[in-house]
């Protein structure tokens, strides 16, 4: 493989802490003070989930979800800001890589109707495949300084 400036393992590496970046981008800009203390988050996606095409979305969200507000909202903003950190860091990163593509694909479902978070999450999804099957935590990460993986 012929490269430019930098290795194969060093542009994954990039490609892995841009995805943690992209991760901490959705933690940053979210109003925490709206999800944990008034819902909205939440709300929103019950909405979206209550008009979703797929039955199987509208009662998987009545069933999970719905139920228990609170915990899922503090679930989904720590769970981004967990993700941005392991990827970034390159810490736990096939544990971060395998989660990130399960919650891209949990919110491409969710948001099926939504153009602009499709491409979002089909891509952030695919960054995660493939830092996963090419071992993107070999190069710059926690998980290499310390024989992790």
């Amino acid at each position: 493989m012929q490269t430019i400036w930098l290795g194969g393992p060093e542009w994954l590496a990039v490609l892995r802490i841009g995805l943690g970046l992209w991760w901490l981008e959705s933690w940053r800009h979210k109003d925490k003070k709206g999800w944990f203390e008034r819902g909205t988050g939440i709300a929103w996606a019950a909405g979206v989930a209550a008009d979703h095409r797929w039955a199987v979305v509208r009662r998987g969200f009545d069933v999970v979800v719905r139920p228990r507000p609170k915990a899922m909202a503090y679930v989904v903003v720590y769970a981004e800001l967990a993700l941005g950190a392991g990827l970034v860091l390159g810490f736990l990163t096939p544990v971060a890589l395998v989660a990130g593509l399960v919650l891209n694909l949990l919110y491409l479902v969710l948001m099926i109707h939504d153009w602009a978070e499709q491409g979002q999450n089909a891509m952030m999804a695919l960054i995660s495949l493939v830092a996963l099957g090419a071992m993107g935590w070999q190069t710059w990460s926690l998980d290499a300084a310390m024989g992790l993986f």
